[in-house]
């Protein structure tokens, strides 16, 4: 059997986080490959992050903007980008829309 699960199933279990995890080791995930999706509803940013690994992103619905090492980028969906290991980064929808919706993916970088 192949491990999955599906994106209403991990929301039903946590309505109120805003990144839901869909890949992991749980499901046979290795070298800290995670996968999932975050839905932004905020629109101030927030902190920003920085990882150990590289992260990628790809805009799913709505609308937004990124702010990645102090470059603000407009989010379409469609819209996909990569944010190197050690770099701020944050997301924000747009007022125009109630949610921007984006999967985004974790990779070792060597």
């Amino acid at each position: 059997m192949i491990p999955y699960t599906t994106l209403d199933s991990i929301i039903a279990q946590m309505p109120e986080r805003t990144g839901h995890t869909l890949l992991d080791e749980n499901q046979g995930c290795v070298k800290g490959c995670r996968m999932g999706v975050s839905l932004y509803r905020n629109t101030e940013y927030h902190m920003p992050q920085k990882h150990d690994d590289q992260e990628g992103f790809f805009v799913l619905d709505g609308k937004g903007y990124a702010l990645i090492d102090g470059e603000e980028i407009p989010l379409l969906p469609g819209t996909a980008f990569m944010v190197p290991a050690h770099t701020d980064h944050v997301i924000r929808r747009d007022p125009s829309c109630d949610c921007c919706k984006v999967l985004w993916f974790h990779a070792a970088a060597e």
